[in-house]
């Protein structure tokens, strides 16, 4: 993994910040999202991801644990990226 630049950093501060979900097992998928895939990910999928931050705790929930689908491909398509990274 590459060494982040400086503003990435900060980037990742404050998604790190954002990404409290108030609810453990939330917090720990966006966490391992943020650790394994962020500095990877192209500004797409970043957007994607900054999309699904403002998703309600629930719904995340829900879609996370397969009850439901995210009707946005985009977000479907990242959560279960989330959902595939290792524990």
């Amino acid at each position: 993994m590459r060494t982040p630049t400086e503003a990435e950093r900060i980037e990742l501060q404050k998604l790190r910040w954002r990404s409290r979900r108030g609810m453990r097992e939330l917090d720990q998928l966006m966490e391992r999202y943020l650790a394994a895939r962020w500095l990877e990910a192209d500004d797409a999928e970043r957007a994607v991801f900054d999309r699904l931050l403002a998703c309600e705790d629930d719904r995340l929930w829900r879609w996370f644990l397969g009850y439901e689908t995210a009707e946005d491909a985009d977000l479907h398509a990242i959560v279960e990226r989330i959902r595939a990274l290792p524990v």
